[in-house]
């Protein structure tokens, strides 16, 4: 274990995402005064907007609040925790106690509209396994009056109506087509407004003290600062100047593979797809799909490459986002040590590609046929789409350690598509890390290997070899056009 670090001593934060944020908030909470957060995003500037060029997976339009976790309790229990703190968000907005530049008591951060969860595949419940053990180890913690069980259940459906959910019973309107209600209704969480969510986290660091060197030179990592027998002393930025730190942890997402090498075979990147859907100011469909008559929904969870589709109510700003990642995507790219690994690649970094796999635009605009003919039929079609880059590790656990081999270094990533949600309380466990506290969920995300002859949830690092490498798929521009 390592010695105790002074709470005077210098620690520098690489990334202003989700982890970076959450780990500054706490380490200051925690009696730390000297942590700096360096980015290459003016996020003071940009607001955390992907169309003013912040491509990080924390820069985005709305993540899922879900409690859901099947067997994983240690998850859900840790997703309770984070929703009172997301509470506690709201309730200073709306107090005005803290109000980030731009935002004000009108705003909320996190919206209780409940999860619908559908699909093809489950018991006589409707149920797949992940879902049934969800609403067992949920109804265990004392829950199960939020768990609606709609298939073949009409107590249940009047049970929701009776509860005020009505809105959620039926989201897609299959009884149109005289199917009876189906699916399951967990009205534990919802979303979060993520750009909205991060300026928050962003305000709040800097009230507690924490500084922040915001700039694309000025923030822009480069590299470690080492001694001779290899000990990183702090960082070194794109304007030339060295940062002193006597710990140094990077939250970096989809960057952290490729800056930190010992994580091969650990964790690597990986894109889900996003398609966005404006719709416009005079459509009936903007009040159809508000977050009031809306729910976040998933179908086919966990269902291989023709699932894993989930989608949200509407942001005020208009937009429907549809999300798919039943299939993982990888960049593969040859780094200085001669060694392949995936990096993130977005409208930002490469101009000349655009558009969505083929395999995405077919899935999600069969779910828009299928489920949303109305899009259709009022002539409105996908508006927007981009790759959102994830850390994967290979059990989809998150790592948060010091890195091995590497003195003065930890990381803090690992999210795999889950992390966002707890923004709020994610850096508890950072500084648990920093001070030896020894935990059930810390044990989870400890730095790790994949054993010999184990196999993982994520098959990782494969290199050009993968099926699903972006330069072995086809990309589709016009997703409008394409009905595949």
């Amino acid at each position: 274990m390592s010695a105790p670090l002074d709470k005077a001593a210098p620690i520098a934060i690489v990334g202003a995402g989700v982890f970076g944020l959450s780990s500054a908030i706490h380490l200051v909470r925690r009696g730390y005064h000297n942590v700096t957060v360096f980015d290459r995003q003016p996020y003071h500037e940009t607001l955390y907007d992907f169309d003013r060029g912040c491509d990080a997976a924390s820069a985005d339009l709305n993540k899922i609040i879900r409690a859901a976790y099947g067997h994983e309790t240690w998850y859900q229990n840790f997703t309770l925790e984070a929703i009172k703190a997301w509470e506690t968000w709201n309730e200073s907005l709306a107090k005005g106690t803290t109000l980030p530049p731009g935002m004000t008591s009108k705003d909320r951060i996190y919206v209780n509209c409940g999860n619908y969860h559908f699909g093809d595949h489950g018991d006589a419940a409707g149920l797949n396994p992940f879902e049934k053990a969800s609403v067992e180890n949920l109804t265990k913690a004392g829950l199960g009056h939020t768990q609606y069980l709609f298939a073949s259940n009409p107590q249940e459906v009047n049970r929701a109506k009776a509860d005020g959910y009505g809105y959620a019973v039926d989201p897609f309107h299959l009884s149109h087509n005289g199917q009876p209600p189906s699916g399951y209704l967990d009205m534990i969480g919802g979303f979060v407004y993520a750009d909205k969510a991060c300026r928050y986290a962003l305000h709040l660091a800097q009230q507690l003290g924490v500084k922040l060197v915001l700039d694309r030179q000025a923030g822009r990592f480069e590299g470690f600062l080492e001694t001779t027998t290899g000990e990183v002393t702090g960082i070194r930025t794109a304007d030339g100047k060295h940062h002193t730190a006597a710990l140094t942890i990077l939250a970096c997402g989809g960057w952290t593979p490729t800056l930190v090498p010992e994580m091969d075979g650990l964790c690597e990147t990986t894109a889900g797809s996003v398609a966005m859907i404006h719709i416009p100011k005079d459509s009936p469909l903007r009040q159809r799909f508000s977050a009031s008559n809306f729910p976040v929904f998933q179908w086919n969870v966990r269902s291989g490459e023709n699932g894993n589709l989930y989608g949200f109510p509407l942001d005020d700003r208009g937009v429907l986002k549809i999300g798919y990642r039943g299939t993982k995507y990888t960049h593969p790219q040859v780094q200085l040590d001669g060694r392949v690994r995936s990096a993130p690649i977005t409208k930002w970094t490469a101009p000349s590609v655009s558009g969505l796999p083929e395999k995405s635009v077919s899935v999600i605009q069969g779910f828009l046929d299928r489920y949303l003919p109305e899009l259709k039929e009022a002539g409105i079609g996908i508006s927007q789409t981009r790759l959102c880059w994830y850390t994967d590790s290979y059990d989809n656990h998150w790592v948060i350690d010091r890195v091995a081999g590497k003195k003065g270094v930890m990381v803090a990533t690992g999210g795999s598509g889950h992390a966002f949600k707890f923004l709020p309380v994610l850096g508890q466990l950072v500084v648990d890390r920093v001070e030896g506290v020894e935990s059930e969920l810390l044990e989870l995300v400890k730095w790790r290997k994949l054993g010999t002859g184990q196999k993982g949830a994520n098959e990782l690092m494969r290199g050009f070899e993968d099926v699903n490498a972006l330069q072995k798929v086809r990309l589709v521009s016009e997703v409008r056009e394409s009905r595949l």
